[in-house]
């Protein structure tokens, strides 16, 4: 039995009437390098734990059984459950929970299933839930790497060098808390069903500390974000909707004059250390006119 051979997941699905999802963007892998080489470069090795997040036909969790200690795949389609029963019936390793990653607790999971053991995270992610799936795996706290794969477009901002034009919001979110590797590409006919775009493995590194130091960490996301959400307009025009009537457009241009950056700089080439420091002028002008 191939996990990744096309006619050996239609007829395992076939056995078991199992239909793809379009609404859970289900897409199973055909090549099996690809589940392989995710495995060898997530980091895992025999002391440590996985967890899995939609094992698809298992191919994944078949590797990773081979390389962890122990394997738990969360899943969010039950009617994937009795063709994952056939698929791992030899990984004795391996537990399926049903559950959405968006929904669950990610450390308290880690620590029921795994106690004190290291845990990485690994994970085939549908389109349509990459960025919350993402913070929610970095935000748990509870992985030393997590290594997703992604819409290739979507992998090459996140770790696109920021303060270039490729970078974005989730770029800084993403690069302030983790250090970001882009590993491989995945092409579109690597899959079944082919999506429309080809794919890319990256790997997160979650840091010790954040990689600035910032005075209020909410002020620093809202200005980032309003930079980006506004990109043609300058970081002073984009930063007014962050500061609203506390300051004007003079107060705003002084603001960011201080910081070493152009009055008319656009927020997409602020590089981490440009917004940390933008941020702790912000906050100390703040507590300057009564704000903080």
């Amino acid at each position: 039995m191939g996990l990744c051979d096309i006619q050996d997941i239609k007829t395992i699905l076939a056995r078991h009437g199992f239909r793809f999802s379009k609404s859970l963007g289900q897409n199973f892998l055909t090549e099996a390098w690809v589940p392989e080489r995710i495995a060898e470069q997530c980091g895992v090795d025999e002391t440590a734990g996985v967890v899995e997040v939609g094992p698809g036909m298992g191919c994944l969790t078949v590797e990773l059984s081979k390389r962890a200690q122990q394997v738990v795949s969360i899943e969010i389609d039950r009617a994937l459950f009795p063709v994952l029963n056939e698929t791992l019936a030899g990984c004795d390793n391996v537990e399926v929970v049903e559950g959405d990653v968006l929904k669950t607790d990610l450390k308290a999971l880690c620590e029921q299933k795994f106690g004190q053991k290291t845990v990485y995270a690994c994970a085939n992610l549908p389109y349509y839930i990459t960025s919350p799936a993402i913070s929610a795996l970095l935000d748990s706290g509870a992985f030393a790497a997590i290594t997703v794969m992604v819409q290739k477009e979507v992998a090459e901002r996140i770790c696109a060098p920021v303060g270039t034009g490729d970078s974005s919001a989730f770029s800084i979110y993403i690069q302030y808390h983790a250090k970001a590797e882009y590993l491989f590409d995945v092409p579109k006919d690597c899959f079944i069903p082919q999506p429309k775009v080809d794919s890319a493995v990256i790997r997160l590194t979650p840091l010790d500390a954040p990689a600035v130091q910032v005075e209020n960490e909410a002020l620093f996301f809202q200005i980032v974000r309003a930079a980006f959400n506004q990109r043609r307009k300058t970081l002073v025009n984009a930063m007014s909707t962050v500061f609203g009537s506390k300051f004007g457009k003079e107060q705003l241009t002084e603001l960011v004059t201080y910081c070493g950056l152009d009055a008319r700089v656009r927020g997409e080439r602020l590089t981490l250390e440009d917004y940390a420091k933008l941020t702790n002028a912000a906050c100390a002008l703040m507590r300057a006119h009564g704000f903080a």
